[in-house]
C-alpha cells in the first residue's frame, strides 16, 4: 500500500507573553498616642530595612499624617510585617497598628 502524505498544519509562532507579575500590596503603619517614636524608628530599621534617616522621615510622616506606607511588596509578605510589627509591639506594651492593602 502506497504511503499517504499527511498535510502539515501550519502554525504561527507563539507570541512570547509578558511575565506575570504579583500586584503591590502597601504596609500602612498608623500613629497611636503610646508607642514611642524610638520604637518606630527601630521598627522602621530593623524589620524594614530602612536608613536611619529614612526611619526617621517616615516616623515623621505617620506622627504627622495618623499613617504612612512604610513598604511595598507581596501580599504575602505585606501580610507577615503586618504580624511581625503586632509580634513586635505588643510584648514591649505598645498598640501599634499596621495594616495592608492592594497599591
Amino acid at each position: 500500500m502506497p504511503e499517504v502524505a499527511t498535510p502539515v498544519p501550519k502554525v504561527s509562532p507563539v507570541e512570547e507573553a509578558a511575565p506575570l507579575v504579583a500586584p503591590r500590596w502597601n504596609v500602612v503603619l498608623h500613629n497611636d498616642d503610646v508607642t514611642t517614636m524610638e520604637f518606630v524608628v527601630w521598627l522602621l530599621v530593623s524589620l524594614f530595612g530602612r536608613s536611619l534617616d529614612d526611619a526617621v522621615a517616615l516616623m515623621l510622616e505617620v506622627h504627622e499624617s495618623d499613617a504612612a506606607v512604610v513598604c511595598s511588596c507581596s501580599q504575602e509578605r505585606a501580610e507577615l510585617y503586618v504580624e511581625q510589627v503586632v509580634s513586635l509591639a505588643r510584648p514591649r506594651g505598645f498598640p501599634l497598628v499596621a495594616t495592608c492593602e492592594a497599591a
